[in-house]
């Protein structure tokens, strides 16, 4: 399936907040570089459409995860914290985070292709996160805690929550995680050959 298909596939999953989420969306996809922004500017899906490409495998990682593991979740919440969890790498409206590189001896020798936006104000990517959408999603503790805290213990910062995790920090933990270093770098066939 198409990537513009399963993110349409995930939008309509949201039932109780639509409202609030379907104006996000709105901000995000005409006033952000939502759809076309990389993941990262040199190594994580640098390259257009990364950010929702990782996004979209985020929240469909995790929703397969709450699947088995913690079906009590709602799907929404899932497909909320999946999706939007990274939005701080957008910038703010108006403002992207990543630009492309001008400086075309670091894109070739660097591999670096895109560079760091001085205009926008320094934060926490999950900090920027969780600051965009709850200017526009009403979110429960654990949603919070989720986006907050995604990158696991790996942020000495979030040695705060370790073992105080809500199961949905750690869902959204191990959907990223394993998004983006089996999924997205294409281990999955490894694990499935061995098998």
């Amino acid at each position: 399936m198409e990537l513009l298909d399963r993110y349409e596939a995930l939008k309509q999953k949201v039932i109780d907040r639509k409202e609030p989420f379907d104006r996000f969306i709105t901000l995000l996809e005409g006033e952000t570089t939502w759809l076309t922004t990389p993941a990262s500017t040199r190594y994580h899906l640098a390259e257009k459409q990364g950010l929702l490409k990782h996004s979209a495998g985020v929240a469909e990682t995790l929703l397969r995860f709450r699947e088995t593991l913690a079906p009590a979740i709602p799907e929404e919440s899932c497909v909320i914290v999946g999706m939007f969890h990274d939005t701080g790498k957008l910038g703010m409206p108006g403002k992207p985070l990543y630009l492309p590189n001008d400086n075309e001896w670091m894109v070739k020798n660097r591999g670096i292709r895109y560079k760091i936006n001085p205009d926008v104000v320094a934060m926490g990517l999950a900090v920027r996160s969780l600051y965009l959408v709850t200017q526009y999603i009403p979110l429960s503790d654990a949603e919070a805690q989720a986006i907050a805290y995604h990158d696991g213990q790996y942020i000495d910062d979030n040695k705060i929550v370790a073992h105080k995790e809500e199961p949905l920090t750690l869902l959204l933990h191990w959907a990223d995680y394993w998004t983006a270093h089996i999924y997205e770098e294409g281990r999955d066939t490894k694990i499935n050959d061995r098998i």
